[in-house]
């Protein structure tokens, strides 16, 4: 049987479904957030609630498992998020590891981040696998609890855990409308007339569920991998989003001042409204940010494998924000 935590999240529904698919019997772990709908009929899964910061209870999901997917995580760029994202990201996946290395797990696929390679704000430098860490103004603190998560997987391949790290840029794909990229494909469809200058790296949900699999199946372990379709600019991206749903695209490009004034408004109408938002001073210091990940490692190991064109994935995207959006 195949674990699979935070199975309840945008990856973690898009790897299940695939699993599934497949014909994989799977455990797969919640936390907060409960499967609804046709996720609790799909066959083969069996779901359990389990808090990863309780060593017992991990030892307990573990019985009988041979191979993990290690999804979970908690993603936020809310500034009141950050002591917790900072203890549960590298504390979870500490247990993980140690519960694995006691039970001798067969492998374990850890999701990462491209954030967790650092940003050290040189937009000429091209960011690979061999990036080492360093301390940045520009790290994000989510990308600080994935860095630190890294280091409890790599401190599990010193002690002889098989294991093998993707690392994906913003992954982008149908959701429940809760999910990043809903919240991405709402400013497009409010058409905001702002772009920021910023570029990065993107990639489709379904070709990292489909990366996590190969990975697992493969006789590679003890590496890690950028899964990205490509580095787009935002401008790009947003306009792709605009077209998908008959909006007009962002016009006007936002400036480091700009950016900085639109998260100082967007906090005080956080205060006001008690609602959260995306737009904090972190995203808005990387907003303009030019970060290039080099995505050749892994097509290199799998000349097989071809990323999703991204208007393909925005299109999808699009069809599934307005199913859920209208609700």
């Amino acid at each position: 049987m195949v674990l699979v935590t935070g199975a309840s999240g945008f990856l973690g529904q898009h790897l299940v479904r695939y699993l599934s698919a497949q014909g994989v019997k799977v455990r797969a772990l919640y936390n907060r957030h409960a499967p609804a709908g046709e996720l609790n009929a799909l066959p083969g899964i069996e779901w359990v609630h389990c808090d990863l910061l309780d060593v017992t209870g991990v030892e307990e999901v573990m019985q009988g498992i041979s191979e993990i997917y290690h999804i979970a995580a908690i993603v936020s760029f809310d500034p009141k998020k950050r002591d917790e994202m900072l203890h549960f990201n590298p504390e979870s996946t500490a247990n993980i590891v140690n519960e694995a290395l006691q039970q001798g797990i067969r492998k374990i696929v850890y999701v990462s981040s491209v954030a967790a390679l650092g940003r050290s704000g040189d937009a000429e430098k091209e960011i690979t696998e061999e990036e080492e860490w360093g301390e940045s103004k520009y790290n994000s603190v989510y990308g600080i609890s994935k860095y630190l998560a890294e280091t409890e997987i790599w401190r599990g391949i010193g002690e002889g855990l098989n294991a093998a790290i993707v690392n994906p840029g913003i992954i982008l794909g149908a959701g429940t409308g809760h999910d990043l990229s809903a919240q991405l494909m709402k400013i497009a469809y409010r058409e905001f007339p702002f772009y920021s200058c910023g570029l990065t790296s993107f990639v489709d949900a379904e070709d990292v569920v489909k990366a996590m699999v190969m990975l697992m199946d493969a006789d590679i372990e003890n590496e890690r991998f950028i899964l990205s379709s490509g580095n787009y600019f935002y401008k790009e991206i947003f306009t792709l989003m605009a077209k998908s749903l008959n909006k007009k695209p962002p016009r006007y490009p936002a400036n480091s001042f700009m950016t900085g004034l639109g998260w100082r408004m967007s906090k005080v109408m956080s205060v006001l409204s008690g609602k959260r938002t995306i737009i904090t001073k972190e995203t808005a210091l990387n907003a303009n940010m030019r970060s290039y990940y080099n995505n050749r490692k892994f097509l290199e190991a799998f000349p097989g494998f071809s990323y999703t064109p991204i208007d393909q994935s925005i299109d999808r995207m699009a069809r599934s924000f307005i199913k859920f959006y209208k609700k």
